[in-house]
């Protein structure tokens, strides 16, 4: 996996997502929740896309 693409492991990822739109980040609306975990994306200043990834709960 190249760096450009590690996922960043957040514990709570509703509540990251809801403090990181409050603060003006550009938050993608979509979020995935399966069994494999939550997913969520944001755009960094650059315009990267960067994927959040909750594990599933016991991981």
């Amino acid at each position: 996996m190249d760096a450009d693409q590690m996922p960043a492991r957040p514990q709570r990822l509703g509540v990251l997502l809801a403090v990181l739109r409050d603060e003006g980040c550009q938050v993608l609306d979509k979020a995935d929740d399966s069994d494999y975990g939550k997913f969520g994306w944001v755009i960094d200043p650059e315009g990267n896309k960067v994927e959040l990834w909750q594990p599933p709960h016991g991981q």
